[in-house]
């Protein structure tokens, strides 16, 4: 009988990097450069969300539908994170000056595509509907809010909201003794 998510031999065929267990997988999702993810134990991947190019995923994270991760130069989602419905994480950017075209189907001597890997750490959570541009990191613990536009770096334990994210405030650091507390107790 078949499930909504790939099985772990599903998985295996797709030619994954690397395959951690129990991950669930959409069937609905699309991947591109499966040779390229690496994931972790533990995640899930929904409906209609797109991962392309150099992604590595660690444990215990849950990507929500609609969104995309394009990892041309590399995004990395550290364990404990949430990624919200229809977020957008763009490790590489079309120049928009007009000294360049733009698009993937002109050949790229007449392009400038540009960018830098994008790191998201531990327990980071990004709200509904936010954008993440190329070349940065989220720090541990940091929080996105809903349709926010995050093009820098985001502190450790910080909130962040708005377009472009403005800083908020702090966020509590709890869920670290929880983390503590979880993962005493899978052992």
């Amino acid at each position: 009988m078949e499930t909504s998510f790939y099985t772990p031999s599903e998985l295996k065929e797709m030619g994954f990097g690397s395959v951690g267990s129990n991950v669930l997988i959409s069937r609905k999702a699309s991947v591109y450069s499966p040779h390229l993810i690496r994931i972790g134990n533990h995640v899930r991947v929904d409906d209609f969300c797109i991962l392309s190019g150099a992604v590595t995923l660690g444990s215990y994270i849950h990507i929500s539908a609609y969104s995309a991760l394009y990892g041309r130069n590399g995004i990395s989602v550290a364990d404990y994170a949430t990624i919200s419905g229809r977020v957008l994480i763009y490790s590489q950017n079309d120049d928009y000056s007009g000294d360049f075209m733009t698009n993937p189907m002109i050949p790229a001597k007449y392009t400038h595509v540009q960018g830098g890997e994008v790191r998201i750490e531990k327990h980071v959570i990004i709200g509904a509907g936010s954008v993440v541009l190329p070349g940065l990191t989220i720090g541990e613990g940091a929080c996105i809010g809903a349709m926010s536009l995050v093009k820098s770096n985001a502190e450790a334990w910080m909130v962040y909201a708005g377009v472009p994210v403005k800083l908020k405030g702090h966020r509590n650091r709890g869920i670290i003794d929880l983390e503590r507390q979880f993962l005493s107790e899978q052992k």
